[in-house]
């Protein structure tokens, strides 16, 4: 028996990388569903992200990545055209999992979900993955060269 029966998570996931597997495995062992909200291009846009690929293609690996490393997963996809997508409007989220890095992100969603008088969410904080170096796992390093999607330093030329 899950503790929930539904929570959401979000990201970009423009190149997927053991942070997001860790996250998606901790909302899949805590909820019989997770709704996880995928940044549209323009929201990823505004937050100042270098997409590689777009909103399609970062759908298709996000599907492909669950349904391979989470074959019994019950999940839904959301496009994300603000910070918090359905966790603000849907009554039967029960909790938000979130990294170390946005967990602030659940005070804001409470008091907006607050506002519409809806129940508060339990917020589920993941620490961040580390690389073998010692610091986070990011999109951005991956992108880079520095590490590859398993936090393993790139060898050096």
């Amino acid at each position: 028996m899950k503790k929930f029966d539904l929570v959401a998570m979000g990201g970009t996931f423009d190149v997927i990388h053991k942070g997001h597997i860790t996250l998606l495995s901790e909302a899949f062992s805590v909820s019989a569903k997770v709704i996880i909200g995928l940044t549209s291009d323009d929201m990823a846009l505004i937050k100042g992200k270098n997409l590689e690929n777009g909103y399609n293609k970062r759908l298709e690996k996000l599907v492909k990545t669950i349904e391979k490393n989470f074959p019994q997963a019950e999940f839904e996809i959301s496009k994300l055209e603000n910070d918090f997508g359905p966790a603000l409007l849907e009554k039967k989220v029960q909790a938000l999992v979130v990294s170390s890095e946005t967990s602030f992100q659940g005070e804001i969603l409470n008091q907006l979900r607050g506002q519409k008088t809806l129940p508060p969410v339990e917020i589920i904080e993941v620490p961040m993955v580390l690389a073998e170096d010692g610091n986070r796992i990011s999109g951005t390093r991956i992108k880079n060269k520095e590490i590859d999607n398993e936090g393993n330093l790139s060898p050096v030329d």
